[in-house]
């Protein structure tokens, strides 16, 4: 598409949101004729409107192989803007996911909070992340409700969701990976990088689904 096409289809539509859609097509293409769950960020919360929330919702997919899916709206540019078209990456880049071993999307409201939270942690400090770095936490459970070995993250390019070449560049998925804080220690202290752990917890977890029930570590 063109600049003048863009802004033509810009002019035409008040309601275009090139970039959702962009990200709802990938998902389609991963969960054909399903429809996500989703949910949408109070509109009053939002930083535009003075509020601390960066994101404008999340889509949650039932995959086939018995994990949810769960990705973000908000780190790429979402609707029809000029100024962004032709760029080299979209906005941050990325679109976070995370992969739950749940069954039901109300079970995953938590992980939603916490995306919210990293998302208002770049939106802020204007620190992006990158695959293959950890995200610690404060030793405890990451879903403070629920007793739980996982402590902490691994980013990661989402094993299965692809990288896009938008209208306004480049946007990866980046997946979020639950570890223990043994791992994360491992990790921390260069005893075993990030990529290292990532390939020995797909021997047996190939699409890096995060079970908060966990206790194995694979270190």
């Amino acid at each position: 598409m063109t600049k003048e096409e863009f802004l033509k289809r810009m002019k035409e539509d008040t309601e275009w949101a090139p970039g959702w859609e962009a990200i709802e097509q990938e998902f389609a293409r991963l969960y054909p004729h399903q429809e996500p769950k989703h949910y949408a960020t109070l509109m009053t919360a939002r930083a535009i409107l003075g509020g601390n929330e960066f994101l404008d919702g999340y889509s949650v997919y039932q995959s086939p192989k018995g994990f949810l899916h769960i990705v973000t709206f908000g780190m790429t540019e979402l609707y029809a803007e000029a100024d962004a078209f032709g760029g080299e990456w979209n906005k941050w880049g990325y679109e976070m996911t995370f992969k739950l071993k749940e069954q039901d999307a109300e079970h995953c409201l938590w992980a939603m909070d916490m995306l919210s939270n990293l998302a208002r942690y770049t939106y802020t400090t204007k620190r992006f992340f990158e695959p293959y770095q950890y995200i610690a936490g404060n030793g405890k459970s990451l879903h403070i409700e629920e007793d739980s070995a996982i402590t902490a993250l691994l980013t990661v390019p989402d094993t299965e969701a692809r990288t896009l070449n938008t209208l306004y560049g480049k946007t990866e998925f980046i997946q979020l990976v639950g570890i223990t804080e043994q791992e994360l220690e491992a990790v921390k202290s260069g005893a075993c990088d990030a990529r290292t752990l990532c390939s020995l917890m797909q021997a047996y977890n190939p699409d890096l689904v995060t079970d908060m029930r966990r206790t194995k570590s694979f270190l």
